[in-house]
């Protein structure tokens, strides 16, 4: 490899059956500390609504929790889901974050409602069906966070704090929305791929440099699922195999144990299916993880790589980013 790419960490705070929210904010916690003594760039929380197994809803107050016990690890949300919120609020919730931890703050935006379109209309009362309204929305809380005179109004906390922003997408939009502001951009190919390589093409093809940004910084969504065999790594992956599973049958719930055998056992249709998300994933022992990472690296020239990976297992979960961390060092040497 030609150049030295930054691992990072994309966590949904998971919540374990048997367990509770509590514990897995501080399991999330945990996770943090130790990606923070493996050298990892940042650690991410992503906002999702009305799931059980899921407790980062409340994004910048989980963040808050990170970052209390954390000293040089960046934190920040991957992301937030702007058609959620009025920009104004989530300037003072990122400008209060920045106040606490700060030079340590980032904020990816998404498009997406993170829930469905019944929690969706309870987060927001009214959904904005206008293409451009996610547009507009990110375009004015940069203003906000700039402290633009021109608003009339000042986001207290918010206002003057240098927040970096992210826009996150599994969808050309949000490629295209990334390039038009010369802002940095993150692809979902840890679970949507299918449009990757395209997404990619337009963004490095039709970026304009911005105040933040002079040239294009593209991160990438990369489950790593490592152990020290890849029978192993597969049994831990399968967790995050039977949640998915779960969710697409439309019966979300806290995330089950690992299964022996799990792929195998499932019908044609949902096999295919799990092929088609896992394709931005290393599963296996190190050399196994090397070899996909690097295959992936090459294929999207990514400068940073967002890695997720749900462990039922805390031990099993923080030992698979210790072997990733591993693997990001034999590839930068």
């Amino acid at each position: 490899m030609n150049k030295t790419v930054k691992f990072s960490i994309l966590d949904l705070s998971p919540v374990p059956q048997g367990s509770n929210v509590r514990t897995a904010l501080d399991r999330s916690l945990s996770l943090a500390q130790h990606a923070e003594a493996l050298g990892y760039e940042r650690f991410w929380m992503a906002e999702h609504h009305g799931m059980e197994g899921i407790a980062s809803a409340a994004t910048s107050v989980a963040l808050s929790h990170i970052g209390q016990g954390t000293k040089t690890i960046r934190i920040g949300a991957g992301g937030i889901m702007l058609p959620n919120h009025a920009p104004m609020v989530i300037a003072e919730q990122f400008g209060t974050l920045e106040a606490l931890f700060p030079g340590r703050v980032d904020l990816g935006l998404g498009r997406a409602p993170g829930s469905d379109q019944r929690v969706a209309q309870a987060m927001r009362r009214g959904l904005d069906t206008d293409p451009n309204a996610f547009p507009r929305d990110v375009v004015e809380l940069q203003a906000l966070l700039a402290g633009d005179p021109r608003l009339g109004i000042q986001a207290t906390p918010g206002q003057g704090a240098k927040v970096p922003l992210y826009i996150l997408s599994s969808s050309l939009f949000g490629s295209q929305l990334a390039a038009a502001l010369g802002l940095p951009y993150a692809f979902a190919s840890h679970f949507a791929p299918q449009m990757l390589d395209d997404a990619l093409t337009i963004y490095r093809r039709d970026f304009k440099p911005s105040e933040q940004l002079s040239e294009p910084y593209v991160m990438c969504g990369f489950n790593i699922f490592a152990a020290d065999t890849d029978e192993e790594a597969e049994f831990l992956a399968s967790s995050m195999m039977q949640s998915f599973v779960a969710l697409r049958t439309g019966n979300p719930g806290k995330m089950p144990p690992p299964v022996e055998g799990y792929r195998e056992s499932l019908p044609p249709q949902a096999q295919a299916m799990m092929a088609g998300i896992m394709q931005g994933s290393a599963i296996g022992a190190p050399g196994t993880v090397r070899a996909a990472t690097q295959a992936f690296l090459e294929r999207t020239g990514a400068d940073e790589l967002i890695v997720s990976g749900s462990i039922f297992d805390q031990a099993a979960r923080e030992n698979s980013y210790s072997l990733a961390a591993d693997v990001r060092d034999s590839l930068a040497t």
